[in-house]
């Protein structure tokens, strides 16, 4: 047992409870120390500032003493004076029992200057010591091994060296360390990789379950009795819990759904993926299927129909950019790892996924069209400015579209910042430049002088030349009017597009469900990153002067939301009377540009403290250290918009807080009270897929795939909606669009959002008399068992089940044989759609497999379907 002690640590670690420290380190707990003296000064000092608060608290109320609660410097003397010691450093302050020294230097400082460290190695091995590169990813070790192989770095060092050719010796070890240093005595020196490209220590991401890539909105709500659900085959019903019922004297698990006029229907646990809960218009009772009729089966195909018809549009566009030529990009340039290797924060998984999904996009030959979806602060910037970059370094320009003047001044700045130590030249455009600055910069851009040009819808103005314009990437396409994205789509014919967006639900879900538009989803947060703590309130000045004063108190600034430029001013002079001591600045729409860019920056540099503004600061703001936002009239905003505003706070690792100012609760429109309890609801980190869902309840969905409201999602529920989308889609790549799914040989096309090929049926289902259930005595809550079963049941391949598998034997213990003869249910399942198997029969010891019923499948072609026969 060891502890560390690290005493400059101001606000000291040891001012903990007397209790919890003194009474669970045992007796033979060796206590490791920098500087006694420095430490024991420490704890005085902090106990004689707690020892003056408590004297002051004690006149109003009677409070417990520092010493109940805190280490005293005598306290730590008398704990320490019998326990090993380990002093390490200078000064020593017990006697010697024993001394060890370390012949070892840290490791010198490169900034980033590949040629010194490359030198430094070479050095090194030449004296006898061995050289270790030290990384937490194989990543960063492999954007090395990439700089080093660079000729022109090599020839300079052989030219400086004298030679006809250099070797840089080192040896990669996948493990990070916290700095690097050399030990003359053993002759081994170890480089830190985040030291050699002068950036943090990456934080440790735990790398969870990994769901599939599409956009699912499944398991966003829990099932609970009562709820009313969609059954792929037999329409609207409601459940009403889970049953056990006997099938030949065997028991199994099921689920019971009550249809019209009291009919009853049990669904087995393992077809649990056919039912779907019903979101339709919030506060509407969906109409009831009757069992065994006919008109689920009619409306169905009806929503088929319709949906094809418009599905066929975009079909067309996805053939049409399949045959277009595109600019194809050279791989990852020295320069392109070393601007990644900067980045000073750890990618997250989804973010790496997604910049290897844009390269791959630039590499090849048809022009991308990619839709990179990510919550508010989830690093989709970063993406963009690594797309951007590697078409810079194949020569092309850049035009970055964004919906606000002050985003596109926000992003020209983190480009730029981004970029400084590039050959890249950045600038923006947008109405706080005068008219000659702005011809300035156009001229430019013909010219090619500027590499990355930012700005708002201006940038799709006629005048608007590029000498080479090579990727476009566009922020926030939703906020885009019509007339803005038909103009898009007219450049977007062969030049690369990249697409980022935070609320990708429901209108851009369409080009997911169909690959018309590659998808990349950021699920994961960044590391130290915490959900923003949000509360409803009515206006209240004391709240406001608290929240305000307590996000000063520790630094911070705060954004306040007032939409009405009439009284902004009175919002902002209520405040300077409420906080005296806070700066506060006012920034809306309609000042001057110049006068709008300084308070911007103004309060981007922390001049001021409190910014009340407009809703421009809704899109791309980004300023870690504002953490409390209060938005006055909050039930004037739509859902999407409110999220949109809370994601401006909470970017750093600093606990954020936003208030909700509305009318008292009792005014509130029904439609307005469930939108701002969604968002108290969902405040967790990467919660925006769930809002847009709530949003869709709240509102009522229309129609998905075209401006047209269809009216049948209130009919048949979203989620059936986009399975018969689904459907519908896979039919058309089948029959009408076959060729354009379809290689020159006849082999299908891989699915974009699974990578696996397409398959002739999607489901095959199971009649069984075997015991498939997870038994009471084994987990014993019913919605847990419900839950398992769904997860169960949304496992896509044998690594997920096994995955799941480990999970149910770490959290409940060995299963019971019921529960492998479920699992393996679902395997048998998965094989029987792969060999295409529509239905299988299991009773009496005998399996029967039933073929797909249409007879005229392009399955009975299928070299799958004559294997099966031989």
């Amino acid at each position: 047992n060891s502890i560390n002690i690290i005493p400059n640590i101001q606000n000291s670690v040891l001012m903990q409870t007397r209790e919890s420290f003194l009474r669970y380190l045992p007796a033979e707990t060796t206590v490791w120390i920098e500087s006694y003296a420095y430490t024991t000064q420490i704890i005085k000092g902090e106990f004689e500032k707690a020892e003056k608060v408590y004297a002051e608290l004690n006149k109003t109320l009677k409070h417990a003493t520092p010493a109940d609660l805190y280490i005293s410097q005598a306290d730590f003397e008398e704990y320490t004076k019998n326990r090993n010691i380990i002093e390490f450093g200078v000064n020593a302050y017990f006697g010697k029992v024993q001394q060890v020294s370390f012949n070892a230097s840290p490791q010198p400082h490169f900034n980033k200057n590949f040629d010194l460290l490359a030198k430094q190695l070479i050095d090194n091995s030449e004296a006898g010591i061995k050289n270790y590169i030290l990384a937490d990813t194989p990543k960063q070790i492999e954007r090395i091994y990439a700089i080093f192989e660079d000729g022109a770095l090599r020839l300079r060092l052989a030219k400086q060296l004298g030679r006809v050719e250099v070797q840089i010796p080192f040896s990669p070890i996948y493990t990070g360390i916290h700095a690097g240093f050399t030990d003359n005595d053993l002759r081994i020196a170890c480089f830190a990789e985040h030291q050699i490209f002068d950036r943090y220590q990456r934080f440790k991401l735990k790398k969870g379950f990994k769901k599939a890539e599409a956009i699912t909105l499944k398991d966003l709500y829990d099932l609970k009795n009562g709820d009313y659900v969609t059954h792929i085959d037999h329409g609207v019903g409601r459940f009403t819990g889970l049953e056990k019922i006997e099938v030949n004297g065997k028991m199994q698990e099921a689920i019971r759904l009550i249809y019209k006029d009291n009919d009853m229907l049990y669904v087995s646990v393992h077809s649990l993926h056919k039912i779907a809960r019903f979101s339709g218009k919030e506060g509407q009772e969906p109409k009831m299927n009757k069992l065994g009729s006919s008109t689920w089966q009619a409306l169905k195909q009806k929503t088929k129909t319709r949906v094809k018809d418009i599905a066929k549009d975009l079909i067309k566009l996805y053939a049409q950019r399949k045959t277009q030529k595109g600019f194809q990009f050279s791989p990852d340039s020295y320069m392109q790892t070393e601007l990644e290797a900067s980045f000073i924060y750890e990618d997250t998984p989804d973010q790496e996924k997604s910049t290897a999904d844009v390269k791959k996009d630039m590499e090849s030959s048809q022009p991308m069209d990619r839709l990179v979806c990510g919550d508010v602060g989830f690093g989709k910037t970063e993406v963009a400015i690594r797309a951007a970059f590697k078409a810079v370094t194949d020569g092309k320009q850049v035009a970055v579209l964004v919906p606000t003047t002050i985003l596109a001044y926000q992003h020209s700045k983190t480009f730029a910042e981004r970029l400084k130590e590039f050959p890249c030249t950045v600038d923006y455009i947008n109405r706080f430049k005068s008219a000659a600055e702005q011809k300035k910069t156009l001229e430019r851009v013909a010219e090619g002088k500027v590499d990355i040009i930012i700005g708002t819808h201006r940038l799709l103005s006629k005048d608007i030349k590029f000498k080479d314009l090579g990727l476009m990437i566009v922020d926030e396409e939703q906020k885009f009017g019509v007339a803005a994205k038909e103009k898009l789509k007219a450049m977007k014919v062969n030049v690369d597009t990249l697409t980022l967006t935070a609320t990708p639900i429901p209108r851009t879900l369409q080009f997911s469900m169909m690959g018309a538009r590659d998808l990349s989803i950021i699920r994961t947060p960044p590391p130290n990153r915490y959900p923003v703590q949000t509360e409803i309130h009515t206006f209240d000045e004391e709240l406001i002067r608290d929240a305000i004063s307590y996000e000063l108190s520790r630094g911070g600034q705060v954004f306040f939301i007032n939409n009405r430029i009439e009284n902004i001013h009175e919002i902002a002079n209520k405040i300077n009377r409420l906080v005296p001591e806070a700066k506060v600045a006012i920034g809306h729409g309609q000042m001057d540009g110049d006068k709008l860019e300084n308070i911007m920056l103004g309060f981007i540099e922390g001049a001021y403290d409190v910014l009340v503004a407009t809703t421009i600061i809704e899109s791309g703001l980004d300023i870690p250290n504002a953490n409390t936002i209060i938005i006055n009239n909050a039930h004037m905003f739509g859902l999407s918009d409110l999220h949109q505003m809370r994601g401006r706070v909470g970017r750093s690792n600093k606990k954020a807080f936003c208030y909700l100012l509305t009318m008292p609760i009792m005014q509130l429109t029904d439609e307005a009270r469930k939108r701002l309890r969604a968002l108290e609801e969902f405040s967790d980190l990467g919660s925006g897929f769930n809002i847009a869902m709530r949003d869709l309840d709240i509102r009522g969905a229309g129609n998905l795939l075209g401006g047209e409201q269809s009216g049948f999602i209130s009919e048949i529920g979203f989620e059936t909606y986009t399975r018969i989308l689904d459907e519908a889609i896979q039919e058309l790549k089948e029959g009408e669009f076959y060729e354009v799914f379809h290689n020159e040989d006849g082999s299908q096309v891989s699915d974009d959002r699974s990578n696996k090929l397409i398959n002739f049926i999607n489901d095959c289902g199971i009649d069984t008399d075997l015991e498939i259930l997870i038994p009471d005595d084994y987990v014993n809550s019913t919605a847990e068992r419900l839950s398992l079963y769904k997860d169960l049941d949304n496992t896509k391949n044998e690594e997920e089940l096994l995955l799941f598998e480990k999970g149910l034997v770490d959290r409940f213990g060995p299963y019971p044989q019921p529960v492998k003869e479920l699992l393996d249910t679902i395997r048998l399942r998965r094989l029987a759609v792969t060999v295409g198997f529509e239905r299988l029969v299991l009773k009496g010891g005998k399996m029967i497999a039933y073929f797909i019923s249409k007879p005229n499948s392009p399955y009975y072609q299928s070299p799958v379907f004559l294997k099966v026969l031989n």
